[in-house]
């Protein structure tokens, strides 16, 4: 009798020691009482099994380089769930990431994933800067072929090819869709434009070179 007490303890202390809502994957999902007005569920739907191939656990976009012709030099291939639907549910993600020389992936941020970047060939100058409580302190390091570096989830991160030749990495992240905010494009390039007055205070500059800067064609990369 104390050994069945002592199960029921532990399970109902494991219970409440494990509830907790999931993580989302997507940037929101408004609760709508009608489910025939719902569009996705935390993503996405999931293909009947019993038509599920081999190849929807296969992606083969990752044989050929990127293009790197364009202003920032560089050119990121994902696999996350929307290109890659065998990813659905199994909470990782993939990209490929082609440098040309002095090629740069600038700083953004993936808010639902941590990202760990292998360098297959190449010079990579990586880093991420932690949070305000952490004084926003930045890390770096100089990677050359066959280093791994590991990005925290939610933290301003970049790489840049400081190499004369191309540069090839690969990134594996903790979220089938781990998501994206690309911070000039994000802060300088969004629809409708922010406030100048908020960037001029912010950025304490004064309103000529935000109006500048949210004049710009901001290229995303990926």
């Amino acid at each position: 009798m104390k050994f069945l007490l002592t199960l029921v303890l532990l399970a109902l202390a494991s219970c409440h020691a494990f509830a907790s809502d999931p993580s989302p994957l997507q940037d929101f999902c408004v609760a709508v009482n009608d489910p025939n007005s719902a569009v996705f569920v935390n993503g996405k739907f999931c293909k009947d099994p019993k038509l599920v191939i081999a190849d929807d656990f296969s992606f083969t976009k990752f044989r050929y380089p990127g293009s790197t012709s364009n202003p920032l030099g560089s050119k990121v291939t994902t696999a996350f769930v929307d290109q890659f639907p065998g990813l659905n549910t199994l909470g990782i993600a993939t990209a490929r990431l082609d440098f040309a020389p002095y090629g740069l992936n600038p700083p953004h941020i993936h808010p639902r994933g941590t990202e760990m970047l292998l360098v297959v060939e190449g010079t990579l100058h990586v880093g991420f800067v932690t949070s305000n409580q952490l004084n926003n302190t930045l890390f770096t390091k100089v990677l050359t072929k066959g280093d791994v570096f590991v990005f925290p989830q939610g933290l301003i991160h970049f790489q840049l090819n400081i190499g004369q030749t191309n540069a090839l990495a690969f990134a594996f992240l903790s979220s089938q869709n781990p998501g994206l905010i690309t911070i000039a494009n994000t802060v300088f390039g969004s629809k409708p434009p922010i406030n100048v007055d908020v960037l001029t205070k912010a950025f304490q500059v004064d309103n000529k070179l935000i109006n500048y800067l949210q004049a710009q064609n901001w290229f995303e990369n990926h």
